[in-house]
């Protein structure tokens, strides 16, 4: 453990902009194959994953995240048991999805092991054990070489990445052509979940763009959203399937398989906050609905 201290670490989030954050403890610091991780202690937010200098989940409000993240996609299918993470470095999404008494394995798939076992040590508010559970499998390597690689198919698969920035190792995990495989590991009725990034009016075109993109490969999408306060602004995410999505679980319905086949009570998410998920706003359904480009491995996502 590094010495304690104080500073302020800014975020920038748009070229335009960015947020501070007071930094009381620096956990970890270090620089991978892949990437700068930092773990750092916050006054207002508690602990905090780093990456490459950019804010990713902090203890204080990562169930904003990470909830909504998870649930929509294993409630649309009701019971799932088979799952697929990619990313998900600090085990909070897996932790999530364990939470399902159906499902019976998970494979977790992070390209650097290195900010996983940092995670791991450090961030066990996150994780809550969910590493040692039994039906945990990770992998450490490259997401699209498992995808193409692996011959098991999935009832849900959540794409926890971090945003698509310019030279950043996730920068080709949001294009069509990897998208196409995510479906060939779905189940015909499964479910994909992926975060798309802000969907603040100034900044929203990232992830109309990315939507348009999954679209392109799943028949059926819904963007909703989620306000995280960490981030500073409301978090996009996307769900997207062969099956239908329409119509939205009943709030009754989901208040019956978040008591009797989730694992004790969530945070954020109930029968009307699920329903409240999916009423966008206008700004997000009009930019969604007149986005005509599409991210490809020869033109992928930057600001």
């Amino acid at each position: 453990m590094l010495p304690r201290t104080e500073f302020w670490l800014t975020d920038s989030t748009t070229p335009g902009e960015g947020q501070v954050y007071t930094v009381s403890q620096i956990l970890v610091w270090k620089q991978t194959q892949f990437q700068d991780v930092a773990i750092i202690d916050t006054p207002a937010f508690g602990k905090a994953l780093i990456l490459d200098g950019n804010w990713q989940s902090c203890v204080s409000d990562e169930f904003l995240y990470h909830e909504p993240l998870v649930h929509p996609a294993m409630l649309f299918h009701g019971r799932p048991r088979t799952v697929a993470i990619l990313g998900g470095a600090e085990g909070a999404t897996l932790r999530e999805v364990l939470r399902w008494h159906s499902v019976n394995g998970v494979v977790m798939v992070d390209l650097d092991g290195e900010v996983v076992e940092a995670c791991k040590e450090n961030l066990p508010e996150m994780h809550r054990g969910a590493f040692t559970d039994l039906r945990t499998e990770v992998v450490i390597g490259d997401a699209r070489d498992w995808l193409e690689s692996t011959d098991e198919q999935f009832d849900v698969l959540i794409s926890d990445l971090s945003e698509p920035l310019e030279h950043g190792p996730a920068l080709e995990l949001f294009t069509l052509e990897y998208f196409q495989k995510v479906r060939r590991v779905l189940n015909p009725k499964g479910f994909f979940a992926l975060q798309g990034g802000s969907v603040a009016p100034h900044d929203i075109r990232l992830f109309a763009r990315v939507t348009n993109t999954v679209a392109r490969v799943f028949e059926n999408v819904r963007p909703y959203a989620s306000a995280v306060p960490s981030f500073g602004t409301n978090w996009g995410f996307i769900l997207a399937s062969s099956a239908p999505l329409d119509p939205l679980p009943s709030s009754d319905h989901v208040e019956r398989l978040l008591e009797h086949d989730v694992e004790g009570t969530l945070r954020m998410l109930n029968g009307p906050a699920f329903q409240g998920l999916f009423q966008v706003s206008s700004h997000i359904q009009r930019a969604v609905e007149t986005e005509t480009e599409v991210f490809t491995l020869a033109d992928p996502p930057q600001r």
